[in-house]
């Protein structure tokens, strides 16, 4: 590469890192989200080794960079245009998650435009591998719960041991084991597959010898975790105890984690492959750098990614509250005292000679879905503790939507909590946000959305109580 290349090829990384410098800034708010959920969780606490990760990665194949000249083009910026309608839609539903993927997305495409095609192939390894950044995956929980608790009933029927299941609870003879989302293996599958990626990117060459180790890395944890958790019920089977035997079961788990990743380690040596980093990129014919297209092509794709913000904040404000309608007693209970005080209804009933507290907030129908929510879980968790586990319940009325019901931990203590849309509770999911970004797109008329939770203010029989309540909530 002459000089003059060099001098272009500067050129265009320096417009390249003045993009995503510009996206990070036009993201903020993604990026916020992002940190703030790598601090409060142990599941994403790798992230903070991602970018160090990445530098590495794109030292390692610093020879690419050398070989290969930037070659700017402004087709990849067309690529922006429908990336900007995904982050707009994942705005209005309300997923935090699908507007960072956007944002990354936006990342990709901005260096692909600005670098070209055949110096973005040789660095893609590390490009791909931000995607760990994004906490993503929580909504694998709820089927990692089901199949762990499968797993532990599928073993202890196997092994003869005497047992209940109901739902994510497993009763022995020696007591009860809930399988929190705490065990559910969201952690171990999400550091799994980030480590089996970086591992297959720097031990193996081949695609096909990649594509098998990854899927192995998703596989084994989920596996594993099964094993644990049948282990830890077992364990507390043989000591006469299920306090016992689930004592510091989370840091046990850390411990079988980090030898499970050890043996997957282990495992891929014999296979392992010495990466050619520049090859077949090396030797090539440099090719002249563009700055002026490179400036283009980031300036088109930062413009359209500034649309998705501009467009969303159109309209009458979002975060409105509204006063709740009254509610009436339910059907054989009596109104025992409450009203509304501003957008908050706080209603107490005597049903069964139980006193159960029913909390409504109303919100706009241009509020973000993902803040009905969290204010339907807000005022259910009021009160209960921070160490918290929830799950789909389904009150004992048959064919009654679902509600989320929310669990203390260390009290037991348990709420359930919803949402109505259009006056009608809402069946949870990607379902009622869809029909609550209708609305707010629409601007239709009617009933605001409504965050409803729903607690026992006695423990006696709670959880047979509470259903019965809900029954009598649901439509």
């Amino acid at each position: 590469m002459t000089a003059r290349h060099a001098g272009r090829n500067t050129a265009t990384w320096l417009i390249a890192a003045a993009g995503v410098a510009t996206l990070c800034l036009v993201f903020r708010p993604e990026i916020a989200a992002a940190v703030s959920v790598w601090s409060s969780s142990t599941a994403y606490g790798h992230c903070w080794l991602v970018l160090p990760i990445v530098a590495w990665l794109l030292w390692e194949r610093r020879a690419v960079v050398q070989a290969v000249a930037a070659h700017a083009v402004l087709w990849p910026a067309l690529l922006a245009v429908p990336l900007a309608s995904v982050w707009l839609v994942s705005r209005w539903l309300g997923i935090m998650e699908g507007r960072q993927l956007a944002a990354l997305g936006f990342v990709l495409i901005l260096l692909l435009a600005a670098l070209g095609w055949r110096l973005w192939w040789g660095l893609s390894a590390a490009f791909l591998y931000l995607v760990f950044l994004v906490p993503f995956g929580a909504f694998l929980t709820p089927a990692l719960q089901s199949f762990t608790a499968s797993f532990v009933a599928f073993g202890l029927r196997a092994l003869d041991v005497p047992f209940d299941a109901d739902s994510f609870q497993i009763t022995i003879p020696e007591g009860v084991f809930y399988v929190a989302e705490a065990c559910a293996g969201l952690r171990f599958l999400i550091a799994s597959v980030a480590f089996g990626v970086l591992y297959a990117l720097t031990m193996f060459r081949s695609p096909g010898r990649r594509a098998c180790f990854i899927a192995v890395s998703c596989v084994v944890p989920v596996l594993a975790n099964g094993v644990r958790a049948l282990g830890i019920v077992l364990l507390g089977h043989a000591l006469g105890s299920a306090q016992a035997g689930a004592a510091d079961h989370v840091i046990y788990g850390w411990v079988f984690f980090s030898f499970v990743i050890v043996l997957l380690a282990m495992a891929g040596l014999p296979f392992r492959e010495i990466p050619v980093l520049d090859s077949p990129l090396a030797p090539v014919r440099a090719t002249p750098a563009r700055p002026a297209v490179a400036a283009a092509a980031c300036g088109a794709v930062v413009l359209c990614a500034l649309a998705g913000p501009v467009l969303s904040d159109r309209g009458p404000p979002t975060e409105a509250l509204l006063a709740p309608p009254r509610l009436a007693p339910p059907p054989g209970c009596m109104a025992a005292s409450g009203g509304i005080e501003g957008a908050v209804g706080t209603w107490e009933f005597r049903c069964n000679g139980q006193i159960v507290r029913v909390v409504d907030v109303a919100l706009s129908r241009r509020a973000d879905p993902a803040r009905i929510v969290g204010a339907a879980r807000a005022a259910a968790s009021s009160g209960l503790g921070e160490d918290l586990d929830s799950q789909v319940w389904r009150a004992a009325l048959p064919g009654s939507p679902p509600w989320m019901l929310v669990r203390a931990r260390e009290t037991g203590r348990i709420a359930a909590y919803a949402v109505q849309v259009d006056g009608e509770q809402g069946v949870g999911g990607l379902h009622d946000r869809l029909r609550m970004m209708r609305d707010m797109v629409a601007g239709a008329q009617g009933p605001p959305p409504l965050a409803r939770a729903v607690r026992m203010i006695d423990a006696i029989g709670e959880e047979d109580a509470l259903k019965a309540v809900l029954s009598k909530l649901s439509p």
